[in-house]
This record gives C-alpha cells, structure tokens and sequence, in this order.
C-alpha cells in the first residue's frame, strides 16, 4: 500500500496569500515524479494557523527520492527559479502514515 506524508506548516494570518500564491506557482512540479500518487493544500477553516500539505507516494523509497531531488531543488531557489525567498510559514512538522485501508464512492451502477 501507499504511504502519506502530511507537512504541517504554521502560518501567521498575513502569509497566508503569500503561502498559496507560492503553491499555485509551483503547480506541476510534483506531479511528474516516480512514484507520486496525490497532492492537496489544505487551508484552515478556524480554530488553527496550521495548514496541511498532503502527498501520497507508492513508497517510502519514491518520497525520499523526490525530496533529496526535485523538492531540496526547489526550495534552494524559489519555485519560479527565482533566488529563494523568506519562508510563508513560521514552522513545519512532517507527520508520516501507511495507508492500510482505503475506499472509494460508488459509481451509479454499483461498482
């Protein structure tokens, strides 16, 4: 089974277009690594600063190619190629899951 690697990132109320804005600039650079399966950013609705950033990769093996790759590459420059710039979160904690269970809907016809 996949496994799930969750980057909680703290940040403060005025970085958080800034944060966003630097996601959707990078849209795409994930997406064509081995073993990628899924990403998502997840914004707080209340109660937190905390967003998620949620990947899913078919192994431990692709995660940490990808980090040690592409991903150290991108954050030693910004993700335009631009010089790097201060980061969007005050801090980060990577949380790391197996997926051992899994569902999907239904479709209409019952598969």
């Amino acid at each position: 089974m996949s496994i799930v690697k969750i980057n909680v990132l703290q940040v403060p109320a005025e970085q958080r277009e800034v944060l966003e804005k630097r996601f959707a600039s990078r849209a795409g650079s994930v997406e064509n690594s081995d073993g990628f399966e899924w990403f998502e950013l997840l914004r707080p609705v209340e109660g937190t600063d905390q967003y998620l950033v949620y990947t899913r990769w078919r192994s431990e093996a692709d995660f940490q190619a990808w980090m040690e790759g592409p991903m150290k590459a991108a954050h030693q420059r910004g993700g335009d190629g631009s010089p790097q710039q201060k980061p969007a979160a005050s801090g980060s904690t990577l949380w790391s899951f197996e997926v051992v269970q899994q569902a999907a809907p239904k479709t209409a016809d019952g598969n």
